[in-house]
C-alpha cells in the first residue's frame, strides 16, 4: 500500500445525479457523498477520470443548453489505511436468491453466491440499478438464451445471467473494466463466450436480451446499437425518473414497455421488439 492518496472533491450546483452515475461506472473504490460535493479517493491520480468527466459536462451542457457549475479539487493525503476502513463498510446484499457478498465476507448456505469485490469495480449490487437488473434478469432471462451485458463495469449482471443458464457475451469501453470482469468470472466459475473493450456496435451478432445499465443520455445515444442487436427482450437501467421519458421517447419505436421496476429516485424499464 502507498503511503499517501488522491482524494477528488467534485461539488456541483446541478446535474448531481447524473455525475455521480457517470462516476460510477468509471471509478473503482466507492463514491462519498457529503451536501452537494462527491468524494473519490484513489491511490492513482485521476487524470483520465476527469478529462472524461469534463467531456461528459460538455455534452450535458450541450444537451440540455445550460451551464453547470462544477468545482473540481484534487488533494494528496496521507495513506491511513482508507480502503480498509471501506470494506469493512460494505456488506453483502440479498437479492431474491442471489448472494452479492465481497471476499471478506463469507458465501451462505442455499444462496447463489456470487463474489464481487467492490472496491474492484463498480458494481457490487448496492446500487439502485444494479440490483432492480439483477431482478429483471431473474425474470426474464432462461437456459441457453444469448445474453450481451452492455457497459459491463464489474460484470455482475452477465454473471447472474449465466449462474441462471444464459450464454453470455459482455463489453465496455473501459479497459478495466473489461479485466476486472474477467477477474469476477474467474472467482464465480462463471463463463462468457466473449467480452471486448467497446459497446454493443462492435457485436457480430443479435441476443434473446441485452442488458444495458448506463446512464439515460447514453441509451438515448446507442439507440441505434442496442436496435441492432436485441431481437427480442431489452432492459434499460441506469435511469433517473425524470429522464424515462426521454428513454421511452426513443426506444418505443420499436419496442413496448412490458415492465419496469423502480426503487427511489432510479426505474430499470424491461422492452420487448414489436
Amino acid at each position: 500500500m502507498k503511503s499517501n492518496y488522491y482524494e477528488l472533491t467534485i461539488t456541483l450546483d446541478s446535474f448531481k445525479d447524473e455525475i455521480e452515475s457517470f462516476l460510477l461506472d468509471r471509478f473503482n473504490n466507492g463514491i462519498e457523498e457529503f451536501n452537494n460535493s462527491l468524494i473519490l479517493r484513489s491511490e492513482y491520480d485521476f487524470d483520465e477520470l476527469l478529462k472524461q468527466l469534463k467531456d461528459y459536462v460538455v455534452a450535458l451542457e450541450e444537451i440540455f443548453n445550460t451551464s453547470i457549475n462544477i468545482d473540481i479539487k484534487v488533494t494528496q493525503k496521507e495513506n491511513k489505511d482508507w480502503i480498509a476502513n471501506y470494506q469493512n463498510s460494505i456488506q453483502p446484499v440479498e437479492i431474491e436468491e442471489f448472494y452479492i457478498h465481497p471476499s471478506w465476507h463469507p458465501p451462505k448456505e442455499n444462496k447463489i453466491n456470487i463474489l464481487i469485490n467492490p472496491a474492484l469495480a463498480f458494481g457490487s449490487g448496492h446500487h439502485e440499478t444494479t440490483s432492480t437488473c439483477v431482478l429483471a434478469l431473474k425474470r426474464y432471462v432462461q437456459p441457453s438464451l444469448h445474453v450481451l451485458d452492455v457497459g459491463c463495469g464489474s460484470g455482475i449482471l452477465g454473471i447472474v445471467a449465466n449462474k441462471l443458464g444464459a450464454e453470455v457475451d459482455a463489453c465496455d469501453t473501459d479497459p478495466l473494466a473489461v479485466e476486472s470482469a474477467k477477474e469476477n468470472y474467474e472467482l464465480n466459475n462463471a463463463k462468457y463466450n466473449d467480452i471486448w473493450v467497446g459497446s454493443a456496435n462492435q457485436a457480430t451478432k443479435t441476443y434473446d436480451i441485452v442488458v444495458a445499465n448506463i446512464i439515460a443520455d447514453v441509451l438515448v445515444f446507442i439507440y441505434n446499437d442496442l436496435k441492432k442487436t436485441s431481437k427480442n427482450i431489452l432492459i434499460l437501467s441506469g435511469i433517473i425518473d425524470k429522464y424515462k421519458q426521454k428513454v421511452l421517447d426513443k426506444y418505443l419505436r420499436e419496442f413496448d414497455l412490458i415492465d419496469e421496476i423502480p426503487k427511489n429516485e432510479w426505474v430499470t424499464l424491461i422492452l420487448k421488439r414489436k
